[in-house]
């Protein structure tokens, strides 16, 4: 009966010789250490003013057109966007849209609610120029 086999006991493996740590030789480290590179820092500013990138069928059209479309906080103005904006990503900021989404009404069977509302900001950017969004 192959369907009762695992109820055999297995052989137990050998177990391997501990090594003794000490009476091992070092080797010696290689003089050439490969400079690490400090990971970006986000800024104060753009923790306080952006959320994430919207994503979106028409934030992906607007791409083409150099114009980015990010969420952000509601207290946040349009001086505020731009300078984070230029801080994380390294780019010349042309103008800043802002856009507030209100809040809907929504309904799951007979249980009312609200979706929520949001700011979202439409940042164009200098022509040839170019941010990574999805990498974010």
């Amino acid at each position: 009966m192959k369907v009762l086999d695992f109820f055999k006991k297995k052989p137990k493996a050998e177990k391997p010789k501990k090594i003794d740590v000490k009476k091992k030789e070092e080797k010696p480290k290689p003089e050439k250490v490969k400079e690490k590179k400090p990971a970006q820092k986000v800024s104060d500013l753009a923790n306080r003013v952006l959320r994430f990138t919207h994503v979106s069928e028409k934030a992906t059209d607007l791409v083409g057109k150099s114009q980015y479309v990010f969420r952000v906080f509601p207290r946040a103005n349009k001086t505020e966007i731009k300078k984070a904006i230029e801080e994380l990503y390294g780019v010349n900021v042309v103008s800043v849209n802002i856009v507030k989404v209100h809040r809907k009404r929504r309904r799951l069977g007979r249980i009312l609610g609200w979706r929520k509302e949001y700011k979202k900001a439409i940042v164009k950017i200098k022509k040839g120029e170019k941010i990574e969004v999805l990498s974010q």
